[in-house]
């Protein structure tokens, strides 16, 4: 999925360097392929984002677990949540 919307980002890009609008409809064109171009971009760095999130969510459950394991094995009570 993703590499289709790279694909649809490479082939717009494309588009818009090879365009040059003559009249209203391919000014139009142009507009709605740029906008996908915009809107597609967005999209991949918010996907990245959210990927990226939820590993450090992850990576801060393992921290938590382990900081614990370490506390019981030095025998230190810990206040739960």
């Amino acid at each position: 999925m993703v590499d289709d919307k790279v694909e649809m980002a490479n082939n717009n890009e494309q588009f818009l360097a090879t365009s040059d609008p003559k009249n209203v409809q391919e000014l139009t064109q142009y507009v709605q392929s740029l906008l996908q171009t915009i809107q597609d971009k967005f999209q991949n760095m918010s996907d990245q984002i959210l990927t990226r999130i939820d590993e450090m969510g992850n990576r801060i459950d393992d921290l938590e677990k382990n900081i614990g394991d370490l506390m019981t094995q030095a025998g230190v009570e810990g206040t739960e949540k």
